[in-house]
């Protein structure tokens, strides 16, 4: 698993760097404006309608497929599979004609703060990027059928054009025609099928015009997933609250929020989605054969996985938080309000890092078994915790302390998480767990330490963007030099991976 993640990491590595070119023409044209902020709420709301079901689509039918599949041949698989198709299509369609015809009060409820021409940009982003939720209901059935094939190089690559396209429609609409912002991204959503669809004629998938509300396969997936849909809808309540407050707050405070998020989303994005989308699959099938050991084995490697990489991207974030916005960001119509706003989110998105990536692995080996209730509860709970620190933190840190709030009830969910799956499969290396993260620790420590010394010293006769640059440099070679000698086994793992390829190819 470690390699195949490895692979998948540096393929949305490339992915996620094309998706920071996004942000930062976004921002260079038009900073945290009324324009992005319009522009921003009009992807919002599509994503939480369709995220309602999204998640809940592939955490749903991945353990359904492999398990059809797995008992009545490929053949009734892919029927199974249209036929899910199918029946998503006809539920985006109800979403769709909603969101036309309840646009004006959706945009008054996810941002109260919107007036005059920035609500009027809103309505007509909004009802632009609606039909993109049909695109988004293949990408993500699809990108569940090719890793139960074991291609997940396909679903990873998919930001690729995705970003790019929205990228051109970016400068485009820069000279005048706003427009071009909403319909450059509907077209960049389509994309993304486009190029996932000769993978799927590939992979020998059969398309069955079938449409059976009754199968009873389709009943029990929908029963599966509706723990997890009340679950997302939890988050994407807790997205609602924070855009609202970000409204409210400052002109530019969505933007500013949504561009903190985005570095943070880089992360998770880079190490947790590219671990679970490896781990997810292979755990289903260890449920489906009730093989335990494998499941709490795959979760202990990804918990210390994302621990190596995640912790000190961690500490060197909140340590150069706001260096990091400047260097990003610090240009064109992102005015120095902008910076002081994006780098106190991104601070305090940090604190939660580890917490969000642990969540969403423990997540998923409930998922794996099929109890989608106790991370359902446990969402509740943290959307409970989330809403209320929102409104007490947001008084005394504006846009900081609704980062902080979403940080704090990420961790607290994630306890919650441990125990609770703990008591379910029993123990699965919590010692080892908890003394490769002391020694972590201990290195992202050293390593925060030598690259802000390092920055310091350099900042006296460089330019503050290359002594950055050089002080991350020193940082990661300091801490993987340190974390190579503290023998911790996931990192053997990890090198003798590394050395294995590059001795390939010299090869």
């Amino acid at each position: 698993m470690k390699k195949t993640a490895l692979t998948i990491m540096i393929i949305t590595l490339i992915s996620k760097i094309f998706g920071f070119g996004r942000d930062i023409i976004l921002s260079y044209f038009y900073g945290a404006s009324n324009i992005s902020d319009a522009y921003l709420i009009s992807l919002t709301i599509p994503s939480v309608i369709f995220g309602l079901i999204g998640t809940g689509i592939v955490t749903a039918y991945i353990p359904m497929q492999s398990r059809v599949s797995d008992e009545f041949g490929i053949e009734e698989g892919d029927k199974f599979t249209s036929n899910f198709i199918n029946i998503i299509m006809v539920f985006v369609s109800i979403f769709f004609v909603f969101g036309l015809v309840f646009t004006e009060p959706l945009i008054k409820l996810f941002a109260s703060g919107f007036t005059n021409d920035t609500f009027t940009l809103s309505i007509v982003f909004t009802r632009i990027s609606l039909a993109g939720m049909y695109f988004t209901a293949l990408v993500t059935i699809f990108s569940g059928y090719l890793q139960l094939k074991n291609n997940y190089v396909i679903p990873a690559l998919v930001g690729i054009p995705l970003n790019s396209i929205v990228i051109i429609s970016i400068i485009l609409a820069s000279r005048g025609n706003h427009l071009i912002l909403a319909i450059g991204t509907l077209v960049a959503t389509a994309s993304q099928v486009i190029l996932m669809l000769p993978f799927i004629k590939k992979a020998k998938f059969k398309y069955t015009a079938l449409l059976a509300f009754k199968d009873s396969r389709i009943i029990k997936t929908i029963y599966i997933a509706i723990p997890v849909i009340m679950g997302t809808s939890v988050n994407q309540i807790n997205i609602l609250v924070d855009r609202t407050l970000a409204s409210s707050i400052a002109i530019g405070g969505i933007s500013s929020l949504n561009y903190a998020n985005r570095l943070n989303l880089f992360i998770q994005g880079l190490f947790v989605t590219s671990i679970i989308t490896v781990m997810y699959p292979q755990i289903s099938s260890f449920a489906s054969n009730k093989n335990y050991e494998g499941i709490k084995k795959s979760l202990k490697e990804s918990i210390n996985i994302i621990t190596i990489f995640v912790l000190p991207i961690t500490i060197g974030t909140m340590i150069f938080s706001n260096q990091v916005v400047l260097m990003l960001f610090g240009r064109g119509a992102f005015d120095e309000i902008a910076i002081q706003m994006t780098s106190t989110a991104l601070f305090f998105y940090a604190l939660g890092m580890l917490g969000f990536g642990y969540r969403e692995v423990l997540a998923r080996g409930f998922y794996s078994m099929q109890n989608t209730k106790t991370p359902m509860l446990n969402a509740a709970l943290g959307m409970l915790l989330n809403i209320i620190l929102n409104i007490i933190l947001s008084r005394y840190l504006g846009i900081g302390g609704l980062a902080l709030a979403t940080s704090i009830a990420a961790t607290f969910t994630t306890f919650l998480l441990f125990i609770s799956l703990r008591k379910k499969i029993g123990p699965f290396g919590m010692k080892q767990i908890s003394i490769s993260f002391l020694k972590i620790l201990f290195a992202s420590s050293l390593m925060g330490g030598l690259a802000k010394l390092t920055f310091i010293y350099l900042t006296a006769s460089l330019s503050q963007n290359l002594s950055l640059l050089m002080a991350i440099s020193v940082g990661a070679v300091s801490y993987f030099v340190i974390i190579y000698f503290m023998k911790i086994e996931d990192v053997d793992v990890i090198v003798g991976a590394i050395k294995k390829k590059f001795g390939r190819g010299a090869a």
